[in-house]
């Protein structure tokens, strides 16, 4: 049962005034939070956690959603409008928050009954802040209540938003004083864990996040705040001649209450019945739908010899540990399963899988064939299983074929919702091979929430870095400052978060000399930093500058001539129009000329722009307005185009122009409407 000291109350009197004072704003949250209260954020976490056992951002959730209740009952505001009011910004985030929080949509507000706390009104209190108060007690007094009847009835008081049905498999533990039994137990981790990816109402985080915690001693609570869980599993075992015995635990995160356990006892012959059950028994616990193609795909057995599956244990344990000697020698374990069972899928897939690993960064590629065959035989023997559609996807993103790779991504996925690998993969598809800013966005999101955990803070930083770019090409600049922020936070000697937070900032600012100062600010730490003096160049540019344009070109030029380096073509014709401006003609016509000749060549969408924008600075608008029109009919256009196109000097003669206003109207309304569908399919999959 929670219990709340008056130090406790009274903080929390203090909390929920600050949040209810900052109710409509949608950005105020955790870190907002904290410094109001003036206390770090890891404190802030600690002190409401003690007090009511939930997290902050679920308790100021719950404060915004009281709110809410409130004004949906006793005024005449729509849902919408009630929406606004309480910080939620999308109407239909707020009504899917409501919902898992009341058991009903906001339009239903006054047709259910909901238990209001009984709180003791403080004397002296007087009528209108008499009701300010009270709404604080009562929010104070409706958490409580809550907490503890979940708790009385065994529920679980999970995050409603952010950790709904999610679970972690932590590393179980041989409880036998034998070492060679380690792959056994780590298999049994393994097979649990993949069958419970495969259900796509669950959320599982992948391995390689689970496994930093093999040794650690942090207690679940912190383990499940870090993961972002719901749910921990914790598992230990052990061979005991021919049987298996294996304890398994389920733990709610929140409050490291035990909410199931069992122990397992099998014979070695029934491990893949013992893995089954295992899987079936955790799901029903925590209340998933699995479908009945999600159950065939955990029931199928994936060879009959076991002396096989024995040899692939062994292999893949080896494949988990990493390094070169361990990658071969896993190899050599897989090959032994195939001798064993030529017909074991699975142990095709990890050998192409292993292969791949082997040969992605060496410029000889010695397995490419021997690859492409594995890849084969898994999809011949097994076309359901993510492993083999993943392997075959390896085989042609090795040989540099990406679009053949993209159906097996798409399938494997399809078979495998919760594989952090194929979301990577495709993340890498939608924003290097074949940009497509919402697809890049849903799966970089979706990869990110499995795998976070498994990177140490520079890859985590430069993940969110990579989050944080696609978001702003994509028009959502909030939730890339977000992202950066988190980027920095993680690695501060991040070389470029704040790089790019600075135009970030320009798109909430319009500040030009702002982000100007911001790059300085960047270029200080690092001089030889060319993509910040061109930048530099750039803002300078388009504030029309020109002389401290020059200022950075002409440096910029000096080291692409000293290092021979073809770099920044895109840019000569700013560059040509900068050096004309500062009285260097000849020079200028050179820049404006190498432009041509690369634009005219350039196979991306932006090639019908760049000519429209070099005969609107040669001043022949028909031609200029020509290529408009073509560029018009792109789609996934990047925000950089609309945010700063307008400020180019280039078309100042030109802008006036109806028909110029008419196609560029058009340009931007469709950027801001495929940014509101990309929105609207991310909020759908919870993933904004």
């Amino acid at each position: 049962m929670v219990t709340s000291s008056p130090q406790d109350k009274e903080f929390l009197n203090q909390l929920i005034a600050i949040v209810e004072s900052h109710i409509a704003e949608e950005d105020f949250g955790v870190a907002e939070l904290a410094e109001a209260m003036n206390m770090s954020r890891s404190n802030l976490l600690r002190r409401v956690k003690k007090a009511v056992n939930i997290s902050v951002s679920q308790l100021i959730n719950q404060i915004r959603l009281e709110r809410a209740m409130e004004m949906l009952r006793n005024s005449t505001l729509n849902v919408s409008e009630v929406s606004h009011q309480v910080g939620f910004n999308s109407p239909s985030y707020f009504i899917k928050c409501f919902r898992e929080y009341y058991g009903f949509p906001p339009g239903e507000a006054n047709k259910h009954v909901v238990v209001d706390p009984v709180v003791p009104k403080e004397e002296g209190s007087k009528s209108k802040s008499s009701k300010g108060f009270y709404w604080i007690l009562a929010t104070i007094g409706l958490v409580l209540l809550a907490a503890i009847w979940w708790a009385f009835n065994s529920e679980i008081f999970g995050e409603q938003v952010a950790k709904e049905k999610s679970i972690a498999v932590l590393p179980f533990k041989n409880d036998s004083a034998d070492s060679s039994n380690v792959y056994l137990i780590n298999g049994l981790m393994d097979a649990t864990l993949n069958n419970l990816q495969k259900i796509k109402d669950l959320r599982v985080l992948s391995r390689t996040s689970s496994e930093k915690y093999r040794e650690s001693t942090k207690s679940i609570p912190e383990i499940s705040e870090e993961l972002q869980v719901s749910f921990l599993i914790e598992g230990s075992g052990q061979k005991i001649g021919e049987s298996i015995v294996l304890n398994i635990q389920l733990i709610d995160g929140a409050s490291d209450k035990h909410l199931w356990s069992k122990q397992y006892r099998r014979e070695v012959s029934d491990i893949f019945a013992l893995q089954q059950e295992i899987s079936k028994d955790i799901a029903e616990k925590i209340q998933v739908i699995i479908t009945p193609e999600e159950r065939n795909r955990i029931e199928k057995v994936p060879t009959e010899n076991l002396q096989a599956y024995d040899f692939f244990l062994k292999g893949l344990n080896l494949l988990n540990e990493g390094g070169d000697d361990n990658l071969l020698s896993s190899l050599d374990y897989f090959k032994e399963a195939i001798n064993e069972d030529k017909t074991f899928a699975l142990a095709y897939a990890y050998t192409a899988v292993a292969m791949y690993y082997h040969d992605v960064f060496r410029e000889e590629k010695v397995y490419l064939e021997e690859m492409a065959v594995n890849a084969d035989q898994a999809i011949l023997y097994d076309p359901t299983l993510d492993e083999s559609l993943r392997a075959k996807a390896l085989y042609y993103m090795l040989k540099k074929d990406f679009s053949k790779a993209l159906p097996y991504l798409e399938k494997g996925l399809e078979y495998n919702p919760n594989s952090a690998q194929l979301l990577i993969l495709l993340a890498s598809y939608y924003g290097v091979y074949m940009p497509n800013t919402g697809k890049y966005l849903e799966y970089a999101i979706k990869g990110l929430r499995l795998d976070i955990a498994s990177m140490d803070s520079a890859s985590a930083s430069y993940r969110y870095l990579e989050l944080g770019n696609g978001l702003i090409q994509a028009g959502f600049v909030d939730e890339s400052l977000e992202y950066l922020d988190r980027s920095r936070a993680y690695f501060p000697d991040n070389a470029f978060a704040g790089y790019v937070r600075a135009f970030v900032s320009y798109a909430k600012t319009k500040d030009l000399r702002e982000t100007r100062n911001q790059l300085k600010a960047e270029f200080s730490k690092d001089t030889s930093r060319i993509d910040i003096l061109q930048d530099l160049g750039k803002v300078s540019y388009y504030l029309r500058e020109y002389d401290s344009a020059y200022f950075y070109y002409e440096r910029l030029d000096r080291i692409r001539e000293q290092r021979k380096l073809d770099v920044y073509v895109h840019e000569n014709m700013i560059i040509g129009i900068t050096y004309e401006k500062v009285g260097l003609p000849e020079k200028s016509r050179e820049f404006i000329q190498s432009y041509k000749e690369y634009i005219e060549g350039d196979q991306t969408i932006y090639r019908t722009l760049g000519l429209s924008m070099y005969y609107a600075y040669m001043e022949d608008f028909d031609k200029a307005l020509e290529y408009l029109k073509l560029f018009e009919k792109e789609d996934n256009i990047l925000f950089w185009v609309v945010l700063f196109l307008p400020e180019d000097p280039i078309i100042d003669k030109f802008k006036h122009n109806p028909e110029f206003k008419r196609i560029w109207a058009e340009i931007d309304k469709k950027f801001w409407d495929n940014n509101s569908k990309i929105r609207l399919q991310l909020e759908e999959e919870e993933l904004l």
